[in-house]
C-alpha cells in the first residue's frame, strides 16, 4: 500500500461496516440485493450477517479500488465508476459458488445461475457507495498497490479456473462471465499500473 497503515486500516474498516450495514439491511428487506438469506452455515453471524462476509467486502472492496487507481489514476469520478464495476464483476464468481455451497439461499431465484438480475444492480449500488467512502477515507488513490492487485488477479485466476475444470460439474458460463469480466480489470490495471509513480493531481476529480 502507498496509504499510511492507519489510514488503510480505516479505510478497511469503513467498507467491513458499510458490507455489513447493506447485509443486515438486504436480508431484512430485500434492498438492495433482492431477497435472500443465509443459510446459518457460515458463523459467527452478529445480526444474521456472517463476519466472513463483511470482511470479504472489506479485502476485495480493497483490492478493486486499488485495480481502479491503476487504470484511471486521474479522474475520481472515473475511479469511482471503475472500482464499482471491478467489484461487481467479482459477484459474477461469488454468487454462484456460494449457491453451490449452500451458504445462502435466493428466495426468487434468478436466471443467471439461480442468481436474481437485481442482485448484480444491488452490487453496483453498493460497490459505488464503498468506491466513494474510499475515495473519501484514502483521500486519494494508490499511486500503485501490486500487492492489492495482485490479490484481485489471484482471485480471478482461482474462480475462472476453478468453474471451468475443478468444480463438480464444471461451469463454462460463470467461469467464462467471470473471467473475461474480472481478466479485463485485470489486464488494463496490470498495464497501465506497471512503472507509475504517484501523481500530485491524482486526487483531483
Amino acid at each position: 500500500m502507498t496509504h499510511p497503515p492507519a489510514r488503510a486500516v480505516a479505510a478497511f474498516a469503513a467498507v467491513v461496516a458499510t458490507g455489513y450495514a447493506a447485509e443486515w439491511i438486504g436480508i431484512r428487506t430485500g434492498l438492495p440485493f433482492g431477497d435472500y438469506h443465509y443459510t446459518g452455515v457460515l458463523w459467527p453471524a452478529p445480526g444474521g450477517v456472517p463476519v466472513i462476509v463483511a470482511l470479504a467486502w472489506g479485502g476485495m472492496g480493497l483490492a478493486a479500488h486499488a485495480v481502479a487507481a491503476a487504470v484511471a489514476p486521474v479522474s475520481r469520478a472515473a475511479r469511482i465508476v471503475t472500482g464499482a464495476l471491478a467489484l461487481t464483476a467479482w459477484d459474477l464468481f461469488l454468487d454462484p459458488q456460494m449457491i453451490r455451497l449452500g451458504l445462502w439461499v435466493w428466495h426468487d431465484p434468478g436466471p443467471y445461475r439461480g442468481v436474481p438480475l437485481v442482485n448484480f444492480a444491488g452490487w453496483l449500488v453498493v460497490s459505488l457507495l464503498v468506491m466513494a467512502l474510499l475515495e473519501r477515507v484514502l483521500a486519494g488513490p494508490t499511486a500503485w498497490s501490486a500487492g492489492l492487485v495482485s490479490i484481485y488477479t489471484v482471485m480471478a485466476v482461482m474462480e475462472t479456473v476453478g468453474f471451468a475444470v475443478v468444480f463438480v460439474p464444471p461451469d463454462p458460463l460463470v467461469a467464462t462471465a467471470g473471467g473475461l469480466s474480472m481478466g479485463a480489470f485485470t489486464l488494463l490495471a496490470w498495464r497501465r499500473g506497471r512503472g507509475r509513480r504517484p501523481d500530485p493531481e491524482a486526487g483531483r476529480a
